[in-house]
């Protein structure tokens, strides 16, 4: 599950890691009042940031800084009545329905900071660059060597003297590596209580040095989390920050099924059991010249009432052109299968090209039945194996087309 950067912030604070202050608004009016809030505290600039669930807001305009309350309501204006288009949404881009005012800082300098899991070693690492205020896959591809790991025991969690080397490998220097230490050492333990599969801070900054703070401060000005679903039963309070507007509509009725699935930009829709024969049906569908509309892995003991939603969903997808199902049966019975295909012909009807590949349990059971109902699905065909399925599928989709 992801949040919003301000549901983020509000946990980093919670967690004693500095934080610029700000409030969450959801109309321009809103964003008016709540900016001249902060101006009249004494703000003499602005922050304007658009709360999707995707990167490269910077550069898509929404993120915004402003000085006067019109800067203010211009750039909400802007951001509440266009979609964010970015390198992370495609072209369709994210609607805005809500945006952060925050206190604008000044950065003298800017670092990237993260746990997440390190699967080479099966457990978490503190990473870190002096390079931040980018993208990391960037900084992993020209500058690898800028990006410094931290391997965290699971038992002992991560150590000050870890926390403190990591700092001092980074460029802090005096009161500055107490303070990057701590946010290291705060962060490890919130990751900790929160099972937080990602926690990412993104910039981390030093601002000027001031009367008040000789050596600047140490501040997250952005932060970005990833919790694991599995263990949200354990945090309500997280829980509750999910935000449903901002997934896949699909998804998240296939999550209501029990069906794991993923919405993609192709055109043949597959339904298939178990995540690896989901990933080499995609894969061998590319090889033929299709391109797959979905990653689709209906599990072993999905039900009659479950595959039938999961076509259900396929073909809602108006890209969908073809829909190839994959079953190689053990848990799942191929007859269930056979059984939603005719449900679903009833309930959906099938307009585009069906193939269909079954084999393992009760697949004989599955043959007859959908041998009695070919008449009534005269777009399916059946496949002998997969290559043969991908590429029937493949061929009459682009007869289709």
């Amino acid at each position: 599950m992801k949040i919003h950067e301000y549901q983020a912030r509000q946990l980093l604070a919670e967690a004693g890691i500095p934080v610029p202050g700000g409030t969450m608004v959801t109309t321009i009016t809103e964003a008016t009042t709540a900016a001249k809030t902060l101006f009249d505290d004494g703000a003499s600039l602005l922050v304007v940031k658009a709360q999707v669930h995707a990167g490269g807001r910077g550069k898509a305009g929404f993120v915004k800084l402003c000085r006067t309350l019109d800067e203010v309501t211009e750039a909400s204006t802007f951001m509440f009545n266009n979609p964010m288009v970015s390198v992370q949404t495609g072209p369709e881009g994210l609607d805005v329905t809500k945006v952060l005012i925050a206190d604008g800082v000044d950065i003298e300098s800017e670092f990237y900071l993260a746990i997440t899991m390190d699967r080479a070693n099966g457990t978490n690492a503190l990473i870190a660059s002096s390079e931040g205020g980018v993208e990391i896959e960037t900084v992993a591809h020209e500058n690898p060597d800028a990006i410094l790991t931290q391997r965290i025991d699971p038992l002992a969690g991560l150590q000050e003297y870890q926390a403190r080397q990591m700092a001092f490998d980074l460029g802090f220097t005096g009161k500055q590596v107490r303070q990057a230490s701590s946010i290291m050492m705060n962060l490890a333990k919130l990751v900790d209580e929160t099972d937080a599969s990602l926690a990412e801070i993104n910039p981390l900054i030093i601002t000027p040095s001031c009367d008040q703070n000789p050596d600047g401060e140490v501040m997250a000005i952005d932060a970005k989390f990833d919790f694991d679903d599995n263990a949200l039963f354990r945090h309500p309070n997280l829980k509750e920050m999910f935000d449903p507007t901002e997934e896949n509509a699909s998804e998240l009725k296939a999550a209501e099924f029990g069906l794991n699935f993923i919405a993609l930009d192709g055109n043949i829709g597959c339904l298939v059991n178990g995540a690896g024969l989901a990933m080499a049906t995609m894969d061998i569908i590319k090889l033929h010249g299709g391109s797959p509309a979905n990653f689709l892995d209906v599990g072993g003991a999905a039900t009659l009432e479950a595959v039938t939603e999961a076509f259900r969903i396929i073909l809602s997808d108006d890209k969908v052109e073809g829909v190839l199902v994959n079953i190689f049966g053990g848990i799942m019975k191929c007859d269930v299968i056979a059984e939603a295909i005719v449900s679903a012909a009833k309930e959906v009807g099938f307009t585009v090209p069906l193939v269909v590949r079954l084999e393992g349990t009760n697949v004989e059971a599955a043959r007859v039945i959908l041998k009695a109902a070919q008449s009534d699905i005269p777009t399916m065909q059946t496949a002998g194996d997969l290559e043969d399925a991908a590429a029937r599928v493949a061929s009459a989709v682009s007869a289709v087309c």
